[in-house]
């Protein structure tokens, strides 16, 4: 019979958009799976409320993402890759982060692979190299080099975030999606996405923006004096914020 999954991406510490899209998607038992492909915290400052969603549902799969590493890095001692204002940001996230979501967390692997009606999934936050780190984002991807950085893999499927667009790439080896980045628009919509996988293999997909307020997520940054709030909303969030000011 046809399995449906949700596909979410860098929630960036946006409750009200997270909740927007779990909304939308509806309860458990409503679709197969749901797979989150990390960047789960940070830009956005509601962390312990988008953890509390997340893991209170027994339907998601998570891959970690390059802010959640450098997050758990700062807490454990290590050096994280984020530097200056980044870095200062990431350490407030992490100063911020409620200890009893830690295990939970640290549990997160890189990738996750999958299979549905025959067709085989891997989820990754962003491509990695042989080493096993994120590659830096490539704004102008193409078929073939998708294909080639895939040479290996068996997939039928890549789903993956990190650059916060719409990736549909279709090749004659594989299926490539990005379902953009739920919690980062200049826009209030929420953005995932949902594929449908027939009994045969045939995959649908379809992309969703869920529209919700974002008004007093906005104007959190500024009353909880999130460090670099003014470059996050002018570069994340399009400077929304200012209709309210």
């Amino acid at each position: 019979m046809e399995k449906k999954i949700a596909i979410i991406s860098d929630i960036h510490g946006n409750q009200s958009a997270l909740k927007a899209v779990l909304d939308d998607i509806g309860p458990e038992g409503k679709i197969d799976h749901i797979y989150c492909l990390g960047d789960i915290v940070g830009i956005g400052y509601e962390t312990n409320e988008v953890l509390e969603l997340l893991f209170s549902r027994g339907d998601i799969s998570f891959v970690l993402g390059n802010h959640d590493e450098a997050i758990l890095d700062i807490i454990a001692g290590r050096e994280p890759y984020s530097k200056k204002r980044e870095r200062v940001h990431h350490e407030w996230i992490a100063s911020h982060l409620d200890r009893k979501f830690l295990p939970y967390l640290l549990a997160i692997p890189t990738t996750i692979d999958a299979e549905y009606n025959g067709k085989k999934f891997i989820f990754v936050h962003y491509h990695l190299d042989e080493l096993g780190e994120f590659l830096s984002v490539d704004y102008e991807p193409t078929i073939e080099k998708l294909d080639f950085h895939y040479r290996d893999s068996s997939a039928d499927i890549v789903c993956f975030g990190h650059h916060h667009v719409i990736h549909h790439f279709k090749t004659k080896k594989r299926l490539y999606l990005n379902p953009c980045s739920l919690g980062c628009y200049p826009k209030p919509l929420a953005s995932y996405a949902i594929l449908s996988i027939g009994e045969h293999g045939e995959i649908g997909v379809t992309f969703k923006e869920v529209p919700y307020d974002n008004k007093e997520f906005l104007l959190g940054y500024n009353r909880l004096k999130v460090p670099d709030s003014e470059y996050i909303l002018k570069m994340f969030h399009g400077n929304q914020h200012l209709q309210y000011l």
